[in-house]
């Protein structure tokens, strides 16, 4: 009678123990290395040298007959354009008004842009989005059917060009001015963040919509992009919680906007505010507002030039017949679009390092991975041979988030509100000084430091950045260089 109710009590008991077990085990593990860790893209990482040309790199995985399309998408990527008519009818078709000549002059050496550093420093790898709030219903139904994310402002269109072909006006000209804001961290050690505002001066086409909404955007990392895409789309809704049904103060929400491509409203995943579905769409795009280039889904030959600048849309343009009456044709976005999908994720740097385990424990406890997943495993994808089937470690839900105030553009796009961002990939990030030669980070570049970077999370985040702001300097020392090993 007595074994039996010792049996009966230690059965009773079992769950319990299996739960503490369970539960020790997981808490111990975010302090060691996870199977595969050490390779962020999976078959894709690459263990190249660490140098300037980092995020240059081709999938591990690519075959050896698709290495070629990659180095032949690298040369378009790298291609300056230049104005029409010009003689090489392949390259010409710039403008009239751009932000930049070549794809890689915004995302330098595939990397991340920065804001000017001086009145010698050009912003060619960050510009100005321009919008208005729907003035009549039929603009605010369009918002709400998710056919277009925003209301281009009327005479200037998406975003900024603040250069020019010759004989045309630049639409103006980003002006930026800083104040410090200090702050003391728990520990006693003060630092300072630096909160910008934006204005255009300059105009070059006539005055701006009195109601016109302004947010600033450095051109991201280019490392991965292919990987993501290849995220299911149900894995990644998994990670949403709009109604923070679970109480813990996180409500990712998923951003819903219209495809082109495709002509339907889907997923957003990329984009400072997920404002595009797919890579193609994302790098279009960019051709035809970044350097008013034609492409099979913007055909104009003017880029977005609006009615209201007639000496730019009546320009001559280097749509030409022998191209699919295009500047940047079907082949040439395609070969693009293959190198961008294909830029490998860098292997981890000293992932078992004692001070960046214990930040990984950091990260975790501090509540940084709620909304910076950290892995997935990619879906099967006939378009992505390389990036399928893969265990990925990307530091992403592609989720908005409300991030506070500080943070907040106050420029809605899609469903993302004015204070909410999609959580960017955290690989890579730590060789942003190697590749770039700077360390300035989030949308804006505002944050100086990686340090900066976390203490300007406000809104959601903001019970973790102030868990961080009372840690130990060796602690936050542990954290960062967790997050630079990544």
């Amino acid at each position: 009678m007595h074994s039996r109710q010792n049996k009966k009590n230690l059965t009773g008991t079992l769950p319990v123990l299996l739960f503490l077990v369970s539960s020790f085990s997981a808490i111990a593990q975010t302090n060691q290395l996870e199977p595969g860790e050490a390779f962020p893209g999976g078959a894709t990482t690459h263990q190249k040298k660490l140098n300037k040309n980092s995020f240059s790199h081709p999938s591990a995985n690519m075959s050896f007959e698709n290495q070629l399309n990659f180095r032949i998408g690298n040369g378009f990527f790298k291609r300056l354009w230049v104005s029409s008519p010009a003689s090489t009818k392949a390259a010409d078709g710039l403008g009239p008004v751009y932000n930049a000549r070549s794809c890689q002059r915004c995302h330098l050496k595939d990397g991340r842009g920065h804001p000017p550093e001086n009145a010698q420093d050009n912003s060619v790898s960050m510009f100005l989005r321009l919008s208005i709030p729907a003035q009549n219903q039929q603009q605010q139904q369009l918002l709400d059917s998710g056919r277009v994310p925003v209301i281009a402002e009327p005479t200037y269109g998406g975003q900024l060009q603040d250069f020019a072909v010759q004989g045309h006006n630049a639409e103006g000209r980003m002006v930026i001015e800083y104040r410090e804001i200090p702050l003391q961290l728990a520990d006693g050690e003060a630092i300072s963040l630096r909160m910008p505002t934006y204005s255009v001066a300059d105009l070059g086409y006539g005055a701006m919509h009195p109601d016109t909404m302004l947010s600033p955007r450095i051109a991201p990392q280019m490392i991965g992009l292919g990987l993501l895409e290849a995220i299911k789309e149900e894995d990644l809704l998994a990670n949403a919680d709009p109604q923070d049904n679970n109480s813990d103060g996180i409500s990712g929400k998923p951003n819903r906007i219209w495809s082109p491509l495709h002509q339907q409203v889907m997923l957003g995943r990329y984009g400072w505010k997920a404002g595009n579905a797919g890579v193609d769409e994302q790098s279009q795009g960019a051709f035809s507002g970044d350097m008013g280039l034609s492409t099979p889904l913007h055909p104009n030959g003017f880029g977005e030039c609006t009615t209201h600048q007639k000496t730019c849309t009546d320009a001559l343009n280097g749509n030409s017949p022998q191209y699919e009456n295009l500047e940047v044709h079907q082949q040439i976005s395609d070969l693009v679009l293959f190198y961008s999908r294909n830029l490998a994720v860098p292997a981890r740097r000293n992932p078992t390092n004692a001070n960046v385990l214990a930040g990984k424990k950091l990260f975790n406890q501090t509540g940084c991975a709620a909304c910076h997943t950290p892995s997935y495993t990619t879906g099967q994808r006939d378009d992505l041979p390389e990036q399928s089937n893969q265990k990925i470690w990307p530091y992403t839900d592609l989720m908005l988030h409300d991030m506070g105030p500080g943070l907040a553009d106050n420029r809605p796009e899609g469903l993302a509100s004015g204070q909410e961002w999609k959580t960017p990939p955290l690989w890579g990030i730590g060789l942003t000084p190697i590749v770039n030669n700077h360390s300035y980070y989030l949308h804006d570049g505002r944050a100086r430091s990686l340090l900066e970077a976390v203490l300007w999370h406000g809104g959601e985040a903001q019970p973790a950045r102030d868990k961080v702001v009372a840690m130990s300097k060796v602690e936050r020392q542990q954290l960062i260089q967790f997050i630079e090993s990544l």
